[in-house]
C-alpha cells in the first residue's frame, strides 16, 4: 500500500509540475521509445517520456540548485526539464512462464527527474552540457506487468506470461553528466557539427562512463539543442527557438559506456531476484532525423545496441519518436 500510494504522488506531482502558467510559455514533449520501430519484440521492449522545459527565470530553484554543484554557476543555465517516464523490459521469448535463466529479468521502472541544460557559444565551437538527476522505482509497483498484458491484449499479441520472475520493489536515485563539444562548419548551403562527449552516471539504477561522437548535418542548427538522447542516458534536452519557420537536420552518433552497475541485469540490490552476467563495455550506433516548423518538431531516431550481457543471442534495436510543441 505505502509503495502503491508513493507511486501515485510522485506521479501526481509530476503531472502537476507539467502543467503550463499562464504567464509563461512553455515546451511539451512526448517520447516513445519501442521495439517494434525495429520489428522485434524483446529486452527494451517500450518506453514513454512526458517533459516540460522552458527557460527559468532568475530567481528559479534550478539556479541556486547549479551554483551548489561543481563546475556549474546560475548563469550557466539556459533551460530546465522536468520529466515522467516509464520504460519495459523482458526476454526475448515472453510467451514462457517459467524463468529463463539465460535471458534478461523481467522489470519495470517509473521514474520522475529533473534536468539542467548549459549551451555555450564559442567562436567556431559551441559546448553544450546536461545534468540529470532522477528518482523512482524498479519492480511491480511501476505496473509493468498490468501494462504489457492489457497493450499486448488490445493489439492482439503475445501473451507475457514471465513477469511473475520480474525484479522486487527498489527505489533508485541516480545523478547523470554529459558534455558535449561541437565543431562548427558551413559547406554550400549546408550546415555541419561534428565532435566528442563525455559523461556519466552515479546511482543504484545505473553506474557508468561514457564516451562518444555525434554529428548533425542540415539547416539552422542553432534552433535546436543537440541530439535526442535514449536510454539509459536520460533524455537529451528537446529545446528549440520557436517561431523561424523551416529547419531541418539529419544526426548519427556512436557511443560506448563501461557499465559498472546495471540493476535491469544484475538484478535487485539488497533483495534476491533474476539477474544475468552483464557485459561491462557496451555500444550504441544512433541516426536519425528532426524536423522543426514554428513551434513544432518531430524527431526520430534508430539504434542498434551490442550485447549487454554473457549469453544474448543477437544485439538490440529499437526507435525512439518524440514530438515537441510549444504552449
Amino acid at each position: 500500500m505505502a509503495i502503491s500510494q508513493l507511486r501515485t504522488r510522485v506521479s501526481l506531482a509530476v503531472v502537476i509540475s507539467c502543467t503550463p502558467l499562464v504567464s509563461q510559455a512553455d515546451l511539451y514533449s512526448l517520447k516513445i521509445e519501442n521495439d517494434i520501430f525495429a520489428s522485434d519484440d524483446g529486452h527494451y521492449t517500450n518506453g514513454f517520456e512526458l517533459m516540460r522545459s522552458f527557460e527559468p527565470g532568475a530567481d528559479h530553484w534550478s539556479r541556486r540548485f547549479a551554483e551548489a554543484m561543481p563546475g556549474w554557476s546560475s548563469d550557466q543555465v539556459d533551460n530546465v526539464a522536468y520529466r515522467l517516464g516509464h520504460q519495459l523490459y523482458t526476454p526475448d521469448d515472453i510467451t514462457r512462464a517459467e524463468l529463463i535463466e539465460d535471458d534478461r529479468p523481467y522489470a519495470a521502472l517509473l521514474f520522475a527527474g529533473m534536468s539542467i541544460f548549459s549551451n555555450d557559444q564559442h567562436e567556431g565551437w559551441r559546448g553544450t552540457s546536461g545534468l540529470h538527476l532522477d528518482v523512482g522505482i524498479v519492480g511491480p509497483a511501476a505496473g509493468g506487468k498490468k501494462i504489457q498484458r492489457r497493450v499486448h491484449e488490445i493489439t492482439n499479441s503475445d501473451e507475457p506470461r514471465g513477469w511473475d520472475n520480474q525484479l522486487r520493489n527498489e527505489p533508485f536515485v541516480n545523478l547523470a553528466y554529459q558534455y558535449r563539444w561541437w565543431g562548427q562548419q558551413r559547406l554550400g548551403g549546408l550546415e555541419f557539427e561534428y565532435g566528442p562527449s563525455a559523461g556519466f552516471a552515479l546511482g543504484n539504477l545505473y553506474t557508468y562512463g561514457s564516451a562518444g561522437f555525434g554529428l548533425r548535418i542540415g539547416q539552422r542548427l542553432e534552433r535546436s539543442f543537440s541530439i535526442p538522447a535514449v536510454a539509459p542516458a536520460q533524455s537529451g534536452s528537446m529545446f528549440f527557438d520557436q517561431g523561424g519557420g523551416f529547419a531541418w537536420s539529419l544526426f548519427a552518433d556512436v557511443e560506448g559506456r563501461y557499465m559498472a552497475q546495471n540493476m535491469l541485469l544484475e538484478g535487485n540490490t539488497w533483495k534476491s531476484s533474476h539477474s544475468v552476467d552483464p557485459d561491462e563495455w557496451v555500444g550504441d550506433a544512433k541516426a536519425g532525423i528532426a524536423l522543426t516548423w514554428n513551434s513544432w518538431q518531430l524527431a526520430f531516431a534508430r539504434v542498434w545496441r551490442t550485447r549487454e550481457f554473457n549469453g544474448q543471442a543477437n544485439h538490440d534495436q529499437f526507435g525512439s519518436l518524440t514530438v515537441s510543441t510549444w504552449f
